[in-house]
């Protein structure tokens, strides 16, 4: 009989708990855990991802749309205003733009 296949969310715990300094692992596993309802799993691995890889702008846009979604406008326009910072340095003017879009949108 075959081994019941992992979950994705599984996968990615795994992957993580091998590579915790992944960062394309840890954006995955946020990602995936604010897809499944996990706000506060989602919440720690976004803090986890930008304190580690503080120049990762894809988690600025989606952890600001989580803290958005929670109600936590604030905190969403913090961490908004420092990705479109973030985006500007890395020279990624695409992603500068749509976070910039997500910012005024809560504005």
């Amino acid at each position: 009989m075959a081994q019941a296949q992992k979950s994705r969310r599984e996968m990615l715990e795994q992957f993580v708990a091998q590579k915790p300094a992944d960062a394309f692992a840890r954006y995955g596993l946020a990602l995936e855990c604010a897809r499944q309802g996990d706000d506060l799993a989602a919440l720690g691995h976004f803090e986890k991802l930008l304190e580690t890889s503080p120049d990762y702008v894809a988690g600025y846009f989606h952890y600001g749309q989580l803290l958005s979604r929670m109600g936590r406008l604030d905190q969403a326009r913090r961490i908004l205003s420092q990705g479109t910072l973030v985006a500007q340095k890395t020279g990624d003017l695409h992603a500068r733009d749509e976070i910039e879009a997500a910012l005024a949108l809560l504005n």
